[in-house]
């Protein structure tokens, strides 16, 4: 059982890798949001900590510099990290294996996910396996085909995943450029407009997470 000396530790993991790329900041966004959330109820409860304390930590596959798949064994039949032929795929190990679960955030590539995103998936299985994982997308109509293809991955790794994903849509085409081309999204601004609803559904979906990983 966890305590407020070891919490549960839930990864937010920036799913796009491309340089220029909004994703750090859509994920800093989805990070930020759970953090508000999470504090909140903290605040409203502060005569009662919470039983099942949660940290959350920033993962972005892109610091990794993983090359594609190029380990020879299958990562299913490797229980322990020492059995990865390679240090970066040992180094991917270390990082994932010690969450207990996690929130993707991903952009959407011609109706999937990125490559960038299947690849660090698929270099891991263990680590995955039977921890829960939340989907956010995002994209000009929300991803949502995106979500769909990630959900069907993360169950193939017998993830337990919330039926229900959240999808951020671009409010117009301006954003959209900005996001193109790494600008600032105007995010972290106190009071933005920019995805007001999501925000309620990204918590929402959020304590499902939370009830799969205390229940």
């Amino acid at each position: 059982m966890t305590s407020s000396d070891n919490p549960f530790r839930v990864g937010i993991i920036c799913g796009s890798t491309r340089s220029p790329r909004a994703g750090p900041q859509i994920t800093d966004f989805v990070y930020k949001t759970i953090e508000k959330h999470l504090s909140t109820q903290e605040s409203n409860n502060s005569n009662n900590p919470p039983v099942f304390p949660i940290t959350l930590e920033l993962v972005d596959i892109a610091a990794f510099n993983l090359p594609i798949f190029d380990e020879p064994g299958m990562p299913q039949a490797i229980a322990d990290p020492s059995g990865y032929a390679h240090q970066h795929t040992r180094d991917w190990s270390a990082r994932i294996a010690p969450l207990d679960a996690f929130v993707f955030v991903t952009p959407q590539y011609n109706w999937g996910i990125p490559g960038g995103l299947k690849n660090a998936i698929d270099f891991l299985f263990n680590e995955w396996t039977g921890k829960p994982g939340m989907i956010v997308s995002y994209g000009g109509h929300g991803g949502d085909k995106a979500a769909g293809a990630l959900r069907t991955v993360l169950l193939g790794l017998r993830m337990r995943t919330p039926e229900r994903t959240v999808g951020l849509s671009f409010p117009d085409k301006e954003f959209g450029r900005k996001c193109a081309s790494g600008e600032d999204l105007g995010l972290g601004e106190e009071g933005s407009g920019v995805w007001l609803e999501e925000r309620e559904d990204i918590v929402a979906v959020w304590e499902e997470v939370v009830g799969l990983l205390t229940g």
